[in-house]
């Protein structure tokens, strides 16, 4: 994939619920919409937008000429039905179009590889157009060579993390949890989730016994006295435990299995998808840990074993049966809200102990 892949978020929402999506959009990374400039308003917004209007950014001509107007990007939108088209485009850039933007039926029939080489040569911009996150990824995995965004339409912003997830770009705060109790509380059983991805140092997946407050816990890439590295694994925690999945709801543990798709995250708080190979649910001896964030208490079950490890804030592993009170490990952790089926809903009340 290119490393500036950008995501342009298309909103589909009424004009009232644009006052409350578009800062949503904005804490969550999105820099460009494509909207009306007129439709903005009032609305405090630091988002630039993408629009055929003189008003807009970047704006995207409806006539042939190339005007250049200070302080703004010039572009145009094609749609592309046979090889023809693609030398259009590329004639029409060499005019000066900072980026244009391509709509095409079918993604296999039609070879992009060669204009998109040549409009990189140029420094033209190519954003291609999608209208669910199921399309976006699809364009990302056959288009390797370089697009470098997509205009995605959409009133869900669970589906604009589950798209920033997609591109690599989601990030998340994680935050120093000040240990302040541990316990063994006998058997249980607890999750290993075998991914069908190689997972990294630092990696790991965010697990917890209450929605909004979830552990960094670490994969198997180390190994221990006892056992051999396992780097696709990450022995999670209880049944009961929630891990958070790429489109921003929950899952119990409980539910994950092959095929599932899950949300892999760095000590840095950048997150990827990973896709289950298996799911192992077995009795073990466990461990309740809980952790403190600014008055703010989680806790999770997990095994009682050396492989279970949390990452501490300068990237450093610690094991579960090393663990002490007073000792911080990453955790990420928000204002809790109300959640149906793992979605989360806005204004309900929710305590989780």
């Amino acid at each position: 994939m290119s490393k500036n892949r950008e995501l342009i978020v298309s909103p589909k929402v009424s004009q009232k619920q644009l006052s409350k999506f578009l800062p949503q959009l904005e804490s969550e990374g999105i820099k460009i919409v494509y909207l009306d400039p007129k439709k903005i308003g009032n609305i405090k917004t630091k988002l630039e937008v993408i629009f055929p209007s003189p008003k807009a950014n970047h704006i995207i001509l409806e006539k042939n000429d190339t005007i250049k107007q200070k302080g703004k990007k010039i572009g145009k939108k094609f749609e592309i039905l046979s090889n023809k088209d693609i030398e259009n485009i590329l004639t029409i850039s060499k005019k000066g179009l900072d980026f244009v933007i391509v709509e095409v039926k079918d993604w296999k029939i039609i070879p992009l590889e060669n204009i998109i080489a040549k409009l990189h040569k140029i420094h033209t911009k190519i954003y291609a157009v999608a209208k669910t996150p199921e399309e976006v990824r699809k364009m990302f995995s056959i288009l390797e060579v370089g697009v470098d965004g997509v205009i995605f339409s959409t009133s869900s912003i669970g589906e604009v993390r589950e798209v920033m997830v997609y591109l690599g770009s989601r990030n998340f705060e994680l935050k120093k949890g000040k240990i302040i109790e541990i316990k063994e509380v006998g058997d249980g059983e607890r999750v290993c989730v075998d991914t069908a991805s190689m997972l990294h140092k630092g990696e790991g997946m965010l697990i917890g016994s209450r929605s909004n407050f979830l552990f960094l816990v670490h994969n198997e890439s180390v190994g221990s006295s006892f056992t051999s590295p396992r780097p696709f694994r990450v022995n999670a925690g209880a049944v009961h435990c929630y891990t958070l999945s790429p489109d921003g709801t929950t899952n119990y543990l409980s539910e994950v299995e092959t095929g599932s798709e899950v949300l892999i995250i760095n000590s840095k708080g950048k997150a990827r998808r990973a896709t289950v190979g298996r799911s192992k649910i077995e009795r073990r001896p466990m461990l309740m840990i809980k952790a403190s964030v600014n008055g703010e208490i989680g806790g999770i079950i997990a095994q009682d074993a050396e492989t279970i490890r949390f990452v501490k804030p300068n990237g450093q592993l610690v094991s579960v049966t090393h663990l002490k009170k007073g000792d911080t490990v990453l955790v990420y952790s928000k204002t809790a809200t109300g959640r149906h089926f793992g979605m989360e809903v806005d204004d309900e009340y929710i305590l989780e102990k």
